[in-house]
């Protein structure tokens, strides 16, 4: 089985000014693509030939599970943005946030604050348990919280290539900007 780049759901310069399309074209275009194809290199003679990428994610070690977490991450990430995005939360996921962290601009100061701390590369996501208890971790490098059984409903990628072109050093900024593009109604549809 082959793992394919899927298509963006939105044209490259459609989350302008907060990514651009320079940012699309080498974070998607050069290094989701890289790991897609790195992925595939690595697949043949191995235990993951006809896996999809969610049990590479769950079992896999070394570079098949780097390279699948990589895409699984991306995919994840790329696809829970909207040029015209539903720009809260409504109904359960609401609810839960309320419940959860106090409010929606409690959550989103949380959510920013832990993911401009991550030292190094790697993912703040928004997940909820087996309990529907949301919680905001943050993960290294590839790593995904599927590993740990918890569900993600949101990433931001907090890898210098998701935001540098765009923002340079200024993670925070980046991290700000980020809720202008994610649509909630993507979030609300994955719990």
């Amino acid at each position: 089985m082959s793992i394919e780049l899927p298509a963006l759901p939105y044209a490259k310069d459609a989350l302008e000014p907060v990514i651009s399309a320079k940012t699309l074209e080498f974070h998607y275009g050069k290094h989701h693509q890289s790991y897609v194809d790195k992925l595939n290199k690595l697949l043949p003679g191995s235990d993951f030939v006809n896996a999809d990428l969610e049990t590479i994610v769950k079992k896999a070690k070394g570079g098949i599970f780097n390279n699948g977490a990589q895409v699984w991450n991306h995919t994840f990430y790329f696809t829970s943005f909207s040029p015209d995005p539903k720009e809260e939360p409504e109904g359960k996921l609401r609810a839960l946030i309320d419940r959860d962290f106090g409010s929606l601009d409690q959550f989103k100061g949380a959510f920013e604050k832990d993911a401009a701390a991550l030292f190094g590369s790697g993912w703040a996501w928004l997940v909820i348990d087996e309990a529907e208890k949301l919680s905001i971790i943050t993960t290294s490098n590839a790593d995904n919280p599927i590993r740990d059984g918890l569900k993600p409903l949101l990433t931001a990628d907090v890898w210098e290539h998701a935001y540098y072109l765009d923002y340079q050093n200024r993670r925070p900024e980046y991290l700000g900007n980020f809720w202008k593009v994610l649509d909630w109604q993507v979030v609300e549809e994955r719990i």
